[in-house]
């Protein structure tokens, strides 16, 4: 047991040692230093350190080396970085990993990174249904006419000539829009003269007639709830394997802010503390459930809580829409898209807003609500600020605008005043960026988006997310987006140059305001004693490479509480930090 004295002497001499480190036992937990490579801590200083100890599945002490030594027992597991990089463990503050888990399981990806055109899309398709027993449901995700050539959308015309013996659903990648054939609807119970749900839309043709696209979740699941693969899945074994996937990225932790959307409600929350009591979950959950129309009332007939769970999984808010999708034209906006009358969807008016964040407002819970179009961030401003004159308080509450896309300087004062935080889809950016430019909002409104450098000299705090499916959870790409604002269609293009951040600042976004945003930085997001062993291992330094081969940077290992969640396989282009005798719960 460490004494008082040895307790003394390492932190007059400047050692960051946790107070709590009487606690720890040197016989009871198993104690690892990392040395010889960067510590980037990431605390308030950005600090950067050369040497690093845990216990057991937190953070012991940071330092340099010889101080770290003397607060830990001599039979200590010493891994050598060999120059490699620490980093807080990443965060992906917004993303859909329960209901992505299945869908990636169940449904047939088509989006871009496949394929090029809508052409080729239909013509795979087709393929598929000669090789699909008949009455066997064809799924699919990530169809983006956005970027993909071809026609803006898939109506019946072109699903029925795919298969009229297979019911087909595809999901468009914003997941605010879906496509079916006329099976499909026929299946689903969807009649001619069916209402659309609230913030809902079955579209119609000119003639008044449905077209097979549906807009939102309410409309969506008319469909998909009859889809077997998204319905029959183990949703607590699909969200292990997902995490798994986020591992391999450096992501420890992610919010969930769909919770609810799988099984309709609460059991989404069952099935995440499955999944954590198995042992085998490789990131935290942050989990908001949704609020909208059947969701709000399944939740309701509990009586939940914010702070439900564990450090493992937690329930910390409540998700609302105030709008669609801007490259999806569903984003509702003060003006009408680039040559059209179109406005976007209200998804939820300004007084329902109003209706529901304050009833879970008043109850503690997290306000967070997807806002992309300004008129539906003017919405939700409106509505947060009338929340906060009715008592609640906005600045503990830290509302959460979701990918915030479209900004004018006006809001953004707003947003300072009432305490609201941004948290950036910056794919956006990288791959719609020029397609917002050239065809959806115009040169000049297209300089609105994710407007991050604004917010750093601001003051506001934000942090960026994958909205997995939408784009991949690939962190050290969303830091390249964020610091270059270059454009996959046109990489010589960089969009809206004055809002580039520092590389400091997108790593903060993605790690230690993550965790401020998520109600978590009290135990992770940054490297410092007492915290968490959540950690990511690279190859370099993002700070040290050119911005635009950030992406390219290895991730080698991630650790959460404490063990291995991913080890890259070795080969021969980098010296790996050496795992000899080293706990791998893999």
């Amino acid at each position: 047991m460490y004494c008082a004295l040895q307790i003394h002497v390492v932190i007059t001499r400047k050692l960051i040692v946790a107070i709590a480190i009487i606690a720890f036992s040197v016989t009871a937990l198993t104690e690892t230093i990392f040395r010889g490579g960067t510590i980037i801590t990431v605390d308030d200083n950005f600090s950067i350190e050369e040497a690093m100890a845990i216990s057991g599945n937190r953070i012991l002490a940071v330092g340099d080396y010889d101080m770290v030594r003397q607060v830990t027992s001599i039979e200590a597991n010493v891994i050598d970085l060999n120059g490699a990089v620490i980093l807080p463990g990443f965060i992906d503050a917004h993303a859909h990993p329960m209901l992505a888990a299945v869908q990636d399981a169940a449904m047939d990806y088509v989006g871009v990174s496949r394929f090029r055109t809508t052409g080729e899309i239909l013509a795979h398709l087709r393929k598929v249904a000669k090789e699909t027993p008949a009455g066997d449901w064809i799924a699919a995700r990530n169809y983006d006419p956005a970027v993909q050539d071809g026609p803006q959308a898939i109506t019946f015309e072109e699903l029925d000539a795919v298969s009229d013996k297979h019911p087909i659903f595809i999901q468009n990648a914003s997941g605010h829009i879906a496509y079916a054939n006329r099976l499909a609807f026929q299946i689903a119970g969807i009649p001619p003269d069916i209402e659309n749900p609230t913030g809902s839309e079955f579209v119609r043709d000119e003639e008044g007639r449905l077209n097979g696209i549906v807009k939102n979740s309410l409309a969506i699941m008319n469909i998909s709830s009859h889809v077997p693969g998204l319905n029959n899945a183990d949703g607590a074994e699909a969200l292990i394997k997902m995490t798994n996937t986020f591992a391999a990225n450096g992501i420890t932790t992610f919010g969930d802010l769909a919770t609810g959307a799988f099984t309709g409600g609460p059991k989404d929350l069952l099935l995440m503390r499955e999944a954590a009591e198995s042992q085998r979950l490789a990131a935290r959950l942050r989990a908001y459930a949704i609020v909208l129309g059947e969701y709000e009332r399944a939740w309701d007939q509990l009586e939940f809580q914010p702070g439900w769970g564990d450090e493992l999984v937690r329930l910390i808010g409540v998700k609302m829409a105030a709008d669609g999708s801007n490259q999806g034209r569903t984003g509702l906006q003060r003006e009408p898209y680039l040559g059209t009358d179109n406005l976007g969807l209200t998804y939820s008016t300004s007084q329902e807003l109003v209706q529901t964040l304050l009833k879970y407002g008043e109850r503690g819970f997290q306000l967070a609500v997807h806002g992309n179009g300004d008129q539906g961030i003017d919405n939700i401003l409106d509505a947060l600020e009338v929340i906060g004159e009715s008592g609640v308080d906005l600045k503990n509450n830290r509302p959460r605008i979701e990918h915030c896309s479209i900004l004018h300087d006006d809001q953004i004062e707003r947003m300072k005043m009432l305490g609201v935080s941004a948290s950036f889809l910056i794919g956006h950016v990288n791959y719609w960026g020029a397609d917002f430019f050239d065809h959806i909002l115009g040169p000049e409104k297209a300089q609105l988006l994710d407007r991050a450098g604004s917010l750093v000299r601001s003051g506001i705090r934000f942090s960026l997310h994958s909205d997995w499916t939408v784009t991949e959870p690939d962190i050290l790409q969303m830091i390249e987006t964020a610091v270059t604002r270059s454009t996959w269609k046109r990489p010589d293009f960089v969009l809206a140059p004055e809002e580039i951040i520092s590389v400091e600042s997108a790593i903060r976004a993605v790690t230690a305001d993550a965790a401020w945003q998520l109600h978590s930085e009290h135990e992770i997001g940054s490297l410092e004693p007492g915290k968490f062993a959540d950690l990511v291992i690279l190859g370099q330094d993002p700070r040290k490479v050119r911005l635009d081969e950030i992406s390219e940077i290895e991730v080698l290992q991630t650790w959460m509480n404490g063990k291995p969640t991913y080890l890259k396989s070795k080969n021969q282009q980098h010296q790996y930090p050496d795992l000899t005798n080293v706990h791998t719960n893999l």
